[in-house]
């Protein structure tokens, strides 16, 4: 039997390169190289931390983890691969899954979705990401001329404006507190807006839809303020185990303001009874033949400085866009 190699995470910023058997496949089954997998910025901290909390346990679970929260597990939801053997139709052909970091493994094919041909497979890394946008966009209902608001310029906050201001007439403006994200916000084709720090007042336009993707409590606390008066802001951050105050005294209840969560983990509410995940899914692999998604993508590096990016995602030190983890070197 062949083996694989996989990368498990054993403690806390630190993990270990595991040899794992290949069986052959089964009917109904595929053999997959794995070409790519990205790392999860948001959801891997926390898993390389091992601050997963425990009520969430279960719920945080990826479709192929092994292995039990905190530790040790392999986990991992990015992955894009060549089918080696497997049915004909799949045979030869690039497909992306929900597999963790891992060499090569059997999966069933109806986990296997292809990706389009105007795709190119690095890029296709960032169907979880689209994903993820579409579900907020789903749950959030910009319409025609509608001023979308995201307050953050993450790899969540940056795909959701590239959607967003695909609308017609769409006016979309992405607040940050970092000046340096300015450029690849307006190249996705949004306005950009630097964060207030006490030193400036922030200048956006009446928002009609405001979407929260910062992962901080004080991103949360400006969404609020931006929200139009019987508004709601669709909360697309997940903050794991740590606690957010707001404050919820001043305009909150006089302004009629929602909170809502936009999670993607089931199809958004008003989508539930007509799409499958697996529909939202190809529906985010379609929209990738978009080239300026392109600009989400952060560094590659060869799988061997898993090592190194755990213990960065660990302290906080990793980058905010996808890094590629290429699994082709030897």
């Amino acid at each position: 039997m062949d083996a694989a190699t996989a990368w498990w995470t054993v403690g806390p910023g630190w993990g270990e390169f595991r040899s794992e058997p290949l069986p052959d496949p089964d009917d109904g089954e595929a053999r997959v190289r794995t070409l790519w997998s990205g790392v999860s910025r948001g959801t891997e901290s926390l898993i390389a931390r091992g601050s997963v909390p425990t009520s969430e346990r279960e719920r945080m679970r990826a479709p192929f983890q092994d292995g039990d929260f905190p530790f040790p597990v392999k986990y991992g939801y990015l992955n894009v691969g060549v089918v080696e053997d497997g049915p004909p139709a799949l045979r030869g052909g690039t497909v992306f899954s929900l597999f963790p970091h891992q060499s090569r493994f059997v999966a069933p094919v109806d986990v296997l979705v292809p990706v389009p041909a105007g795709v190119p497979a690095r890029r296709a890394v960032l169907a979880g990401a689209v994903e993820t946008a579409v579900n907020v966009l789903w749950d959030a209902s910009p319409a025609v001329g509608d001023r979308v608001v995201i307050v953050g310029a993450g790899m969540i906050g940056c795909a959701v404006a590239r959607l967003a201001a695909g609308i017609p007439g769409s006016d979309v403006t992405v607040i940050d507190v970092d000046p340096s994200k300015r450029v690849v916000v307006e190249r996705l084709g949004a306005r950009f807006s630097l964060a207030p720090d006490g030193s400036h007042d922030i200048d956006v336009p009446s928002a009609d839809v405001v979407i929260e993707a910062s992962g901080n409590g004080a991103g949360l606390q400006l969404a609020l303020r931006l929200a139009p008066t019987d508004g709601e802001v669709v909360v697309a951050s997940w903050y794991g185990g740590r606690t957010v105050p707001l404050e919820l005294g001043g305009d909150f209840h006089s302004r009629r303001l929602t909170i809502r969560s936009s999670q993607v983990g089931a199809v958004a509410t008003s989508r539930r009874s007509r799409r499958t995940t697996r529909e939202r899914l190809m529906l985010a692999l379609g929209l990738l033949e978009d080239p300026a998604f392109d600009l989400l993508l952060g560094g590659t590096s060869s799988w061997r400085r898993l090592p190194d990016i755990t213990a960065a995602l660990a302290d906080g030190t990793a980058g905010d866009l996808c890094e590629t983890i290429d699994w082709s070197t030897k």
